[in-house]
Formats: structure tokens, sequence, C-alpha cells
């Protein structure tokens, strides 16, 4: 196969994985301006969506602060679609970091909130990538991880073997140093845990 005919054919399935993406959630998912709406974030909050992807919920975080959205993902092509979205709203506050949450490097105690949406189950180790999204957040900032659960009758999703059940996610905040204010179960297959970083 000639390589322009291969690039093509990974283009496509760049786009439709997008595509997926985006319709998916917002099928599944309670609209990300609802869901953004019920959080304690205020006009001139920093925020930070971790598992930015295709910016489901970058954007509307963008919208919901006149601050900074620091959208993280260790695809270029995430964050460029990210950036047309932006782009298309007049929005000029996010700013784009290619990078896995393993190596988080925003400067400690300088985010308000920090979104961590379908990112959890991905990541190389789960204790490394909380105790970064601690350090980074200021005292009493606040973590929203939205993971599936894992229920053997719950097919759709990542495969069983790497998902995180709302249990074991609660444990490993609580042991990071995070309190858990809220647990929410926002459909079947999946939940939404809001932490806080307490006060030392």
């Amino acid at each position: 196969m000639n390589h322009m005919g291969h690039h093509n054919q990974l283009d496509q399935k760049f786009l439709s994985k997008i595509a997926f993406l985006d319709s998916r959630q917002r099928e599944h998912l309670i609209p990300p301006e609802a869901l953004i709406s019920q959080m304690p974030i205020q006009k001139n909050h920093t925020l930070l969506d971790v598992g930015a992807g295709s910016g489901f919920f970058t954007i509307s975080m963008a919208e919901s602060t006149s601050s900074k959205v620091y959208a993280m993902d260790p695809d270029r092509r995430m964050l460029s679609v990210i950036e047309d979205k932006a782009k298309e709203k007049g929005l000029t506050n996010i700013e784009l970091i290619q990078d896995y949450i393993e190596n988080l490097s925003i400067q400690n105690n300088s985010i308000d909130f920090v979104m961590a949406s379908l990112i959890l189950h991905e990541v190389s180790s789960l204790t490394k990538a909380l105790s970064n999204i601690f350090k980074v957040l200021k005292s009493g900032g606040y973590l929203l991880c939205l993971e599936y659960e894992k229920d053997d009758l719950i097919i759709e999703g990542p495969p069983m073997s790497i998902r995180i059940g709302s249990e074991e996610l609660e444990e490993v905040l609580s042991l990071n140093g995070f309190e858990i204010v809220k647990k929410t179960k926002i459909n079947d297959a999946i939940y939404t845990i809001l932490a806080v970083k307490r006060e030392r």
C-alpha cells in the first residue's frame, strides 16, 4: 500500500474516533454544560482538563471561567481539534498541553478545579497521576473524576480489566490526600466522584 493511502486511512480513523467520542459522550452523559454548571467553579478559577480528548468538557470549562483552562492530552491531533472548536466559539483562554498526566508539570498549588473524564483507567500509574493532580491543585481545590463502573453487566466502555471501580477510586483518592465530597451515578455505566484537596 502506498504511504499516502495509509496516511489518509489513519486520518479517517482518527476523525471517526472523534465523531465517536463526541457523539457517544453526548448520548451517555449529562451535557457537559450541565455537569460543569453543577461544579464549584467560580469565574476567576484556573481549570485543568487532564484528559481533554476532543474537548468535550474543555469548551464548557473555558466558557465557565474568565481565567485560564489548561487542556491536556498526549495526542497532538486531539489538541488541534480543541483549538479549532475554541476558535469557532471565540474562546481565547485555553492553553494546550501535549503530555501524559504522569508527567504533569504545571506549577504546584495553581489550579482551582481539575476535570479527569474517562482518563484515569488509561494511566500507567493511578497513584502517580493522582498525586500529580494533588500537587498542582490549590488547597481547597477540587477534582472531578468521571469513570466507568467495574460491573460485569456493563459491556460497553473500556475492557473490564482496566476499569477502576468507584470504591477502588475512592480508596486511592483518600490515600493520596483527597477528601471525597460527592459520588454520583450518572447512568448504569458511568459514575463521578468529586473530591477536594484538604487544607493541610
